[in-house]
């Protein structure tokens, strides 16, 4: 409720500066984070189970102690995100330790960062948000990002904190209408964690819809209690509010500039 009412009062105020700078223009201006972002259903999208410690196979071959923008998820993450149910508690968790990251996180096909120093060249362009966090090069602007899931007549919040099925490099599917590029395990589309199929209540291989979603819009849940990448738990870590945060100084500075100009 606290970050709902904050919200709309930085909006007021982002709206009393617009008014005051409406004139100006900048070629360097950012990505106004007010504005709604409308975000497509993937739909009747394959879905596999992985988790964090997860061990290689013949059906997966990648190793699940790091990810794609972790390298050392599992110890972050605080211990081994064991799947058997007998292992799970009723908050949907490992029964083992107590998280100390997210335990409501899925993988999709796709990796904004060639290496820690640079994006992929048409990252800036298909992803819809990456202006509006104007990020440093190399850092990546789709790990903890918000994904709304549904599954029969349940809905499930996720964060996004890995790449995969098998691909990092499908865009077209994951910010655009194409279906997935793979074609194993059914032509998976998203992995998704133990306590998402718990949640949901569905097995490997199951159909899911699938959409972003802004964190503002995600209302609290079984997915709102643990973990320092979770905001939350950690405001720090909405970045939302940052961009918004640092659209409003941009707007302070336009206005500045304009009054000194006719001063």
């Amino acid at each position: 409720m606290h970050r709902r009412i904050f919200s709309i009062i930085l909006l007021l105020c982002a709206l009393s500066c617009v008014a005051s700078a409406q004139r100006l223009s900048s070629p360097t201006a950012p990505k106004d984070p007010f504005k709604k972002q409308a975000y497509p259903w993937k739909q009747n999208i394959t879905a596999t189970i992985f988790w964090i410690g997860e061990k290689p196979t013949a059906r997966n071959p990648t190793p699940n102690h790091a990810s794609s923008w972790d390298t050392k998820w599992q110890i972050n993450f605080g211990g081994f995100d064991n799947p058997n149910p007998a292992a799970r508690t009723y908050g949907y968790r490992p029964r083992a330790f107590r998280p100390k990251q997210n335990p409501f996180y899925v993988a999709l096909p796709y990796n904004d960062r060639i290496d820690w120093r640079r994006h992929k060249p048409e990252a800036s362009k298909v992803i819809p948000w990456f202006r509006k966090y104007q990020p440093k090069p190399g850092k990546t602007v789709c790990k903890g990002r918000w994904l709304q899931i549904v599954h029969g007549r349940k809905v499930c919040y996720a964060q996004w904190e890995d790449c995969g099925p098998f691909h990092t490099d499908d865009y077209k599917y994951v910010f655009g209408s194409a279906k997935p590029k793979n074609s194993k395990n059914n032509a998976a589309g998203i992995d998704l964690s133990p306590a998402v199929r718990d949640f949901l209540g569905l097995k490997s291989g199951a159909k899911v819809h699938w959409r972003f979603i802004d964190f503002e819009n995600v209302p609290k849940g079984a997915w709102s209690k643990y973990g320092t990448n979770n905001p939350f738990v950690n405001p720090a870590m909405d970045v939302d509010l940052i961009a918004k945060q640092r659209y409003m100084e941009y707007l302070r500075q336009q206005r500045d500039k304009a009054h000194g100009k006719n001063s």
